[in-house]
């Protein structure tokens, strides 16, 4: 049975319709790109916010299920913690003390603050492409971009976009983000960037321009640490360990690999530092 030339033209007009629409999205200015990419963004958003508060409550009454016994173990265990954590403030309170005072002896200009936002995690998304997750809070909160990530481990990475409720973060992992980092016990600045990763792999990074003189391997890691050049990140914040070691092809310098912390693609919980007062 032969298929006639307006039946044909029907089983392509679909086919043909999308061959203009991507056109058209090809030709169309990077600014309306933009707002059609963040009108989508903070249409969808509700969704994810949504099914993070969800989880958060589901959890909630998950806890109410546990025992007596494991409660009053875990409120011991807490003011354990919670003993620790006040005398660590207290240390904290007279460190900066003693470093105010001397910076006034010195005439030194004061070290910038930043203040803390506390975030749930929404949503991660790891691919061959980007490294990401989405937090919980955005402009209503004064989030700025380009403000750095952190946790308990250290570093997670960059806030990359800022939404009505919710950012976009830049992980460690990701490819397009660069750290001047140093070893730790050294002062001299080297090059990090987020490694190729796989989507279901551990997470790591590279380093470039490291000198001749520093060596780690596997069994014997060195600490890689920020900078605190660049101005983004402050000084001595982990970013992982430094795994590999070898001489780059120019021979002047040497390159290695970086094992990032695994608990960066599971955490539900990470802190913005937001600067108290930006220049």
């Amino acid at each position: 049975m032969r298929i006639g030339r307006s039946q044909r033209f029907d089983q392509a007009r679909p086919f043909v319709a999308l061959g203009i629409a991507v056109a058209a999205w090809f030709a169309a200015p990077t600014a309306f790109k933009a707002a059609v990419r963040a009108s989508f963004f903070e249409m969808t958003a509700p969704v994810a916010a949504a099914a993070s508060y969800a989880n958060d409550l589901q959890r909630f009454w998950a806890l109410r299920l546990h025992s007596k016994d494991e409660l009053i173990e875990a409120g011991r265990d807490m003011a354990r913690l919670n003993a620790s954590y006040t005398l660590s403030v207290q240390q904290n309170g007279e460190l900066e003390s003693e470093i105010a005072r001397l910076q006034a002896l010195l005439k030194m200009p004061p070290i910038e603050g930043f203040h803390f936002e506390h975030s749930r995690v929404v949503r991660r998304d790891f691919s061959s492409w980007w490294q990401r997750m989405v937090i919980r809070k955005g402009s209503d909160y004064g989030i700025p971009v380009g403000a750095p990530v952190v946790y308990s481990g250290g570093v997670v990475g960059r806030v990359a976009e800022v939404h009505a409720y919710t950012s976009v973060v830049q992980l460690t992992s990701d490819p397009g983000l660069r750290i001047a980092a140093v070893v730790d016990g050294d002062t001299r600045p080297i090059s990090y960037q987020g490694g190729d990763n796989q989507v279901f792999g551990a997470p790591r990074g590279i380093i470039e321009f490291v000198p001749l003189d520093v060596y780690a391997s596997a069994t014997v890691p060195k600490r890689l640490a920020t900078s605190g050049l660049g101005g983004v990140y402050p000084p001595g914040l982990t970013i992982g360990r430094i795994t590999h070691v070898e001489s780059s092809a120019d021979g002047l310098f040497k390159t290695g690999e970086v094992e990032l912390d695994p608990r960066i693609s599971e955490l539900t919980e990470v802190t913005v530092l937001v600067r108290d007062n930006p220049g």
